[in-house]
């Protein structure tokens, strides 16, 4: 899988946002590419996320697959097994960190990771900034950074 550059993620991002009256059919796309994503994104697993949290992954999810669709069209189906293989090692991975900060928890996942820019677009948006509104809560902030890896994971893998 080619690199995914902040560039890239950028411009997906904006052009996501820009294209409000269309985010709908961006949506039914995603669901029709990826229908084990979609249904991930709504799983039991993400329950204890709120509303916000909720529509704030699903957004966050566009833009990757956006992002990675912009540098490479010919993505793979996502299968159900490879999704649950991904989430387990992530989870796996940020089980073993005994740090407390969630920056420093997730620090582990960059080490030699091939898309790094993709990873930091994740840790960005889900950084807990004092002065911002918060749509992320404490509790919420490690479950979405492992899904998002895992979405990543999955998108740019190549089989």
């Amino acid at each position: 899988m080619k690199f995914v550059s902040e560039t890239t993620i950028d411009k997906a991002f904006d052009r996501l946002e820009a294209q409000a009256a269309g985010y709908p059919k961006v949506i039914d796309s995603f669901q029709q590419e990826q229908p084990v994503l979609i249904a991930y994104l709504f799983s039991e697993s993400l329950e204890l996320l709120t509303e916000d949290e909720r529509q704030y992954l699903l957004f966050l999810v566009l833009v990757i697959w956006e992002s990675v669709k912009m540098t490479d069209p010919d993505i793979p189906f996502v299968t159900e097994e490879q999704l649950g293989i991904a989430e387990e090692q992530n989870w796996e991975i940020l089980q073993e960190q005994t740090e407390t900060k969630f920056r420093d928890r997730i620090g582990v996942f960059f080490e030699n990771y091939p898309q790094e820019d993709l990873l930091a677009f994740a840790e960005d948006a889900l950084a807990q900034e004092e002065d911002d509104e918060q749509i992320v809560t404490k509790e919420g902030s490690e479950p979405l950074f492992i899904c998002l890896k895992t979405v990543i994971d999955c998108l740019t893998a190549k089989a």
